[in-house]
């Protein structure tokens, strides 16, 4: 077997027809082309189809790793690999139905001739026939069945997945691919499917607006005419390096990989139920989706805080904590690697941030801090970690939310960035306290006053307050106001920043005139105060007439007209305001109280 790299350009086809198993390793990350990708492939294909150049079309370099007898691991190029399997068997089902409908004139018989020809060539790539078997395949589509074409081992594609291109390929029809497919609970229409099996169903439909000629014609330039460089290589550490160089794809392997990579091969006799446990992380980070936090290599950032606090890493004695932070690749890799030596103890620390967040994911205080700055998420997870997922309760989360907020509330509105000391020194020395169980809520809410009070005066948040015009802020005063009164609070992701004196619409001019205000520069100053914005359900159908504010206060939500019926505490609070008319000072008056309210919380006003 022949040691050196071994480069060489190939058509697809060829590439594909190759009689060694493709592989997509268990470092891999998961299928991720989508519509979009597949549609510029496909773009790619059909406008070199129409300018009849002479010189074939490249797709790209593959990296292949052949250490392994008979097998081709894809370091670059799964994705598309997978894709041209997809395309190939889209393509085969299109021919089919063209040739069972073709009828017998002249014209029609070449064109029969020529779809079987590249027919045959299709069945040899997709299920490694030959002019001996394929005829056992044509006569009875059973003899197709099982033939694996890619091997899918990576522990970063979710388990029920794998099997995907494997239905497809074997499907005798787009309708039982389509049935046989896995479909994703609650989701609706095509989002239910995955991306195996809506990539598939693209390419079938383009096909379908394909007469015989132009799918031969199609068939004819992506079997002859395109192109990849193919680069073997027979040492595994080797490809990826190249990988990392070259990178075709523009898509480097994430830390991720690289770690689920390393702590498989140290799994040794524990393969098997690390696989289970990296899998089961998948599921979990696939549920916190909808968040901030929802990535793999978030939890690891995460747990590198966490280490690197509880060891003191970044402490330095009589001087201020050093924030340099190194990658998570070489925090794991390099700095500390012991700490992938233990691939089912790493593994379980992973787990359980997973499951912490899972907990903790619909309390209010904890969604609004995720409005904030992204890095919010470090410190709050360095402290939960104290606690089991299973015994952590509201009143041990919401404190230390709270906390976070009112520092974050202050980087929302100051002309400083996340990296100044008043923010990160102070959070890295104070993540310190954060991991350690022998250090009380209380003395945290102490550090945090402290720092603020000695930061900032409340004259100067008071007046930052009064200019602010963005809209995280609004979600926090609906938070302290329904705290202050002690009803609920809770927001969807729907939810939306509705101006009570609108900033746009036909009755613009006589609102503003109605407000008391005189110009249209102050109207577009004082449109967007905190006094002005609260949250709601839906929008105000733009509609409403002069006597717009006495309207929203009469009429519900539920027909999006209105205040009535909202769960939101100052929309409710305003249904029963005493002037039927929104104005000017109106707006004063709201932001004077919503400036006080945060300035209150942001000092630890309990």
């Amino acid at each position: 077997m022949p040691k050196e790299i071994e480069p060489k350009l190939k058509l697809i086809s060829t590439y594909l027809s190759s009689q060694e198993l493709f592989v997509i390793p268990e470092y891999q990350r998961s299928y991720s082309w989508t519509v979009t990708e597949c549609d510029k492939l496909w773009q790619d294909v059909e406008t070199f189809m129409e300018t009849g150049e002479s010189e074939p079309y490249f797709f790209g370099t593959i990296i292949a790793d052949c250490a392994e007898h008979d097998k081709i691991s894809l370091i670059d190029g799964q994705q598309r690999t997978t894709t041209f399997i997809i395309l190939l068997k889209a393509l085969l089902l299109r021919m089919k139905e063209k040739l069972d409908t073709i009828s017998g004139d002249e014209d029609a018989r070449r064109i029969k001739s020529a779809l079987e020809g590249r027919r045959n060539r299709i069945l040899d790539i997709l299920f490694k026939t030959n002019d001996d078997t394929r005829l056992d395949i044509l006569e009875d589509w059973n003899a197709a069945r099982g033939k694996i074409i890619l091997e899918n081992d990576s522990i970063n594609e979710i388990e029920d997945y794998k099997r995907e291109l494997q239905i497809i390929v074997d499907a005798e029809s787009f309708d039982e691919a389509e049935g046989r497919c896995h479909k994703i609970p609650r989701k609706q229409k095509d989002n239910k499917y995955t991306n195996f099996f809506r990539n598939f169903k693209f390419f079938y439909s383009k096909l379908g607006e394909y007469d015989s000629t132009r799918i031969n014609l199609f068939a004819k330039t992506f079997l002859s005419e395109c192109q990849v460089i193919e680069i073997r290589s027979w040492n595994t550490e080797q490809a990826i390096t190249m990988f990392n160089s070259l990178n075709s794809t523009g898509m480097p392997l994430s830390d991720s990989d690289i770690i689920s990579a390393k702590l498989y091969a140290k799994a040794g006799a524990d393969k098997v139920p690390f696989i289970a446990q990296w899998e089961n992380i998948k599921k979990i980070v696939h549920g916190l989706e909808t968040t901030r936090i929802g990535s793999i290599d978030s939890l690891l950032q995460q747990y590198m805080y966490i280490r690197r606090a509880i060891d003191r890493e970044y402490v330095r004695e009589g001087a201020q904590p050093d924030v340099t932070t190194p990658g998570l690749r070489k925090y794991y890799t390099s700095d500390k690697k012991h700490l992938l030596d233990a691939p089912l103890v790493f593994c379980s620390a992973i787990e359980k941030l997973g499951l912490l967040w899972e907990r903790i994911r619909n309390i209010p205080a904890v969604k609004l801090l995720l409005k904030f700055n992204e890095n919010a998420k470090l410190y709050l997870i360095s402290y939960l970690n104290r606690f089991s997922p299973s015994e952590l309760d509201d009143r041990d989360v919401v404190p230390i939310a709270e906390c976070l907020v009112r520092l974050f509330a202050v980087l929302e509105i100051v002309d400083a960035g996340y990296s100044s000391s008043k923010f990160k020194t102070f959070l890295f020395g104070e993540n310190v306290k954060l991991v350690s169980s022998s250090v009380s809520t209380t003395e945290i809410q102490t550090d945090f006053d402290t720092h603020i009070s000695r930061c900032w005066t409340r004259e100067d948040i008071h007046l930052w307050l009064e200019e602010y015009d963005k809209n995280i802020l609004v979600f926090l005063n609906e938070y302290i106001y329904a705290k202050e009164k002690g009803l609920a609070f809770d927001f969807s992701e729907s939810v939306n920043i509705e101006h009570i004196m609108p900033g746009s619409g036909h009755n613009i001019d006589t609102i503003r005139q109605d407000a008391g205000i005189d110009t249209i520069e102050d109207f577009k100053t004082i449109v967007n105060r905190l006094g002005n914005k609260i949250l709601l359900e839906e929008d105000i159908n733009k509609s409403i007439g002069n006597d717009w504010f006495r309207t929203k206060k009469q009429t519900s939500v539920r027909v999006k007209k209105g205040y009535k019926d909202s769960k939101y505490p100052l929309a409710s609070a305003l249904v029963s305001y005493p002037n039927d008319f929104w104005t000017k000072a109106d707006i004063k008056n709201a932001t004077e109280k919503a400036c006080c309210r945060i300035a209150n919380f942001i000092f630890g006003t309990r």
